[in-house]
C-alpha cells in the first residue's frame, strides 16, 4: 500500500534519494539563514525589536542545514547540487514572493512594509514547513538515525510560525492590516503552485533514482494535482489565517545549538 510514511521510508532508506533529499533541504535551509540574517541587519528603525527575533530565525535555518548535512556525514554522503527546479526559495523569489534578493543585499534599511512582506511570506511558508516536519515527527520521531533531527526541527519550526503570528498581528492592531490580508493571500496562492511545482521535480528525480514503476509515478503525480486542487480552492486560506499563539515570544532567545548532530 502507498502511504506518505512508505514513501518517505523508501527515499531514507536508499542513500541516493536520501542524499538528494537532504541536499535539497539543508540549500533551502542555508538560503532562509541568510535571507533572516540580512533582514536582521536592515530592520528600520521603528522596529529594532525585532532584529534578535529575525537574527535567532536565521540562526534557527543556519543550524537546520549543518543538521541535514550532518545527517549525509553520518551515512558517508557528500551533497549534491540541487536541481534548480527543485529550488523552492528561488522559485518563490522569481514569482515575486517576499523581499528580493537584490534588495537584502543593498545597504538601505527595510521599511515597515518590506517588514510586513516578510513577516506574510514567512507566516506562509513556515506554515508548510510546520505541517511537513509534523508528518515527518508522526512517522520517524522514534527512528535512530533521524528521529533526533526530526524532533528538533519541528520545534523550531512550531516556534517560527507562532513568532509571524504574533509580529503581524501587531503589525495588524498598528494599522496594516489590509496590507497584511492582501500580502498573505499572494503569498499563499504563489506559494501552493510553487509546492506543487517542486513536488513534481522532486518526485520525478526521486523515480527515476529509486526506478519507480510508471503506474506508482502517475499516482503520486496525480496525487500532488489533487492536493494543489484542495488548495487552490480553500485550502490555502489557513495560510492567511492569524490567531495568537499559545506560545508568546516563541523567538525570544537564542538558537539552541546543534553539536549533537555534528
Amino acid at each position: 500500500m502507498l502511504s506518505a510514511r512508505s514513501l518517505f521510508q523508501e527515499i531514507l532508506d536508499h542513500d541516493e534519494s536520501f542524499r538528494l533529499f537532504c541536499s535539497i533541504a539543508a540549500g533551502g535551509e542555508s538560503q532562509g539563514g541568510w535571507e533572516n540574517g540580512r533582514i536582521a541587519a536592515l530592520v528600520p528603525h521603528g522596529e529594532r525589536a525585532l532584529a534578535p527575533k529575525i537574527a535567532r530565525h536565521g540562526a534557527d535555518e543556519d543550524k537546520h542545514g549543518r543538521i541535514f548535512r550532518a545527517l549525509m556525514r553520518k551515512r558517508g554522503l557528500t551533497p549534491v547540487a540541487v536541481p534548480p527546479e527543485t529550488d523552492y526559495t528561488m522559485l518563490l523569489e522569481r514569482r515575486g514572493i517576499g523581499l528580493a534578493h537584490d534588495r537584502l543585499r543593498r545597504e538601505a534599511p527595510l521599511s515597515v512594509r518590506d517588514i510586513v512582506v516578510y513577516l506574510s511570506h514567512s507566516r506562509v511558508t513556515e506554515q508548510r514547513a510546520a505541517e511537513q516536519m509534523t508528518m515527518l515527527r508522526r512517522y520517524f520521531a522514534d527512528d535512530p538515525d533521524v528521529g533526533r533531527a526530526v524532533r528538533v526541527i519541528s520545534t523550531d519550526e512550531d516556534n517560527h510560525l507562532a513568532y509571524t503570528h504574533e509580529e503581524l498581528l501587531r503589525l495588524a492592531a498598528a494599522g496594516h492590516g489590509r496590507l497584511i490580508q492582501r500580502t498573505l493571500r499572494a503569498c499563499a496562492l504563489a506559494e501552493i503552485a510553487v509546492h506543487r511545482d517542486v513536488s513534481l521535480a522532486v518526485m520525478a528525480h526521486m523515480g527515476r533514482i529509486l526506478g519507480w514503476p510508471r503506474a506508482k509515478s502517475a499516482l503520486l503525480t496525480a496525487a500532488i494535482h489533487a492536493l494543489y486542487g484542495y488548495e487552490r480552492l480553500a485550502g490555502w486560506h489557513r495560510m492567511t489565517a492569524l490567531r495568537m499563539p499559545e506560545r508568546r515570544d516563541a523567538l525570544g532567545g537564542p538558537a539552541a545549538p546543534a553539536h549533537e548532530f555534528a
